[in-house]
């Protein structure tokens, strides 16, 4: 059921980012009078699930879910109709219309991708605000993993700046550590000063490469018990209050410290040390299997910020703006040799599975949102057979005024086609890979 369920989301999210961006190019075209032979979601090779036909155009969706695509009159695209190509032109085709028109069409989709992303953000901060962990808040620090201690961090460092900003949000602060192309300077507050830290960009690329990213930090909490929920708790002598300072022999200066020691006795009986007062108390608490001991602990509550309307959609564009400028220092990582992180590029099932287990709204819509963004990068890489190829060998004819010849645009597509399948079946083998290991 889980697995239907992350099907479903990425075919509803794959099927509306095809159709709009399709759409962009579509209503583009027509907007210039140039004919639109096909419109269809998915590929349709050898046949299609169904189709139909409105005026000069045929709508339909294929059975290959790689896509999508417009059929224009007198352009080399994926259809590769070589055969209309040596026809005289006619008014209505794409290569009877100027440049400038010609570059709009190609660019239309990306720019009705990056639109959905803005119109998605605003609504879902109109609906159901932004909710946020603030790093002012953190007034405990983090406590950090081995990989963060071997940057230079220590357990109740608060971070103050990452390269001169201070970070807003707690996730901020991995992603800015992580999508990175030099060095990076942290200031952090430890023990009332403030201490900068080097960390050098071959560390954090190989904390990604060997993912040590996973709990790098969080929440420094003091473990102290706020409220003692079971019975079995209760009867094993925990109070509110009681600073737990010890599991199994093992030192719990914080929580998430706690949390682990717990996993390694979940469905036992553990030897818990506490204060209380200016006692230290020995005791045997019992340990479910989900690791919980049956109390509560302070946690520090995030922080909620509602929208009007009016203020939801400037703060999705700046979200919109924020997304693409992330993605895009992200693609430049992954494609540079020097960071060796092309190995990260996943396929079909790396996407499907970033979507939750169970259908949630606005996970759905979040995520649609920035898998439109990325489908706007990767569109406008100047690649032949993407948007971004057509665009730049427009764009040259523009600025030199020298049209390229049909059949260097009919090579130049064979290569893109190429290259993109090889991108294909490496980003899915990736996710073969990973299944296995």
């Amino acid at each position: 059921m889980v697995i239907l369920i992350k099907v479903l989301q990425f075919l509803a999210c794959l099927s509306l980012l095809v159709l709009i961006h399709e759409f962009g190019h579509f209503i583009a075209a027509r907007i210039f009078r140039i004919r639109v032979e096909k419109f269809y979601i998915f590929f349709d090779p050898w046949f299609s699930l169904f189709k139909f036909r409105r005026g000069h155009t045929e709508y339909g969706m294929g059975w290959l879910p790689l896509g999508g695509y417009v059929k224009i009159a007198g352009m080399i695209d994926e259809s590769m109709d070589t055969e209309q190509m040596k026809q005289p032109v006619q008014p209505w085709e794409f290569r009877a219309k100027p440049a400038w028109q010609r570059l709009i069409v190609m660019l239309a989709g990306v720019l009705m991708n990056v639109l959905l992303a803005i119109v998605i953000y605003s609504g879902v901060l109109y609906t159901w605000g932004r909710t946020y962990y603030a790093n002012d808040d953190m007034v405990n620090g983090y406590a950090f993993n081995e990989a963060g201690h071997r940057l230079g961090f220590e357990d109740g460092d608060r971070i103050v700046s990452i390269d001169g900003r201070e970070p807003v949000n707690v996730n901020e602060i991995l992603q800015s550590l992580l999508i990175t192309d030099a060095d990076r300077e942290v200031v952090v507050e430890r023990g009332g000063e403030r201490i900068r830290l080097t960390l050098p960009m071959q560390q954090l690329i190989e904390i990604r490469e060997k993912e040590e990213y996973k709990d790098f930090y969080t929440e420094f909490i003091p473990y102290i018990v706020l409220d003692v929920e079971t019975e079995a708790a209760a009867r094993a002598g925990l109070r509110s209050g009681d600073r737990i300072i010890a599991v199994d022999n093992s030192a719990t200066p914080h929580m998430a410290a706690g949390i682990g020691r717990l996993e390694a006795a979940a469905g036992t009986t553990a030897e818990v040390d506490i204060v209380r007062g200016a006692d230290t108390l020995h005791l045997q608490v019992p340990v479910t299997a989900d690791a919980r001991m049956g109390i509560t602990v302070a946690m520090i509550p995030p922080r909620h910020i509602e929208y009007t309307l009016a203020e939801a959609l400037p703060a999705g564009w700046r979200m919109t703006g924020e997304k693409l400028s992330d993605y895009w220092r992200q693609l430049k990582m992954i494609v540079n040799p020097q960071t060796k992180l092309i190995k990260e590029v996943g396929g079909f099932i790396a996407i499907g599975n970033i979507f939750p287990a169970q259908w949630n709204w606005q996970s759905f819509w979040m995520l649609t949102a920035l898998i439109s963004i990325m489908l706007a990068v990767m569109n406008l890489l100047p690649i032949p057979g993407l948007d971004g190829g057509h665009a730049l060998f427009t764009l040259w004819e523009i600025i030199t005024r020298r049209k390229p010849s049909d059949r260097f645009m009919e090579i130049m597509q064979y290569i893109g086609i190429a290259l993109i399948l090889l991108l294909v079946v490496y980003a899915n083998g990736n996710d073969i890979v990973k299944l296995f290991r």
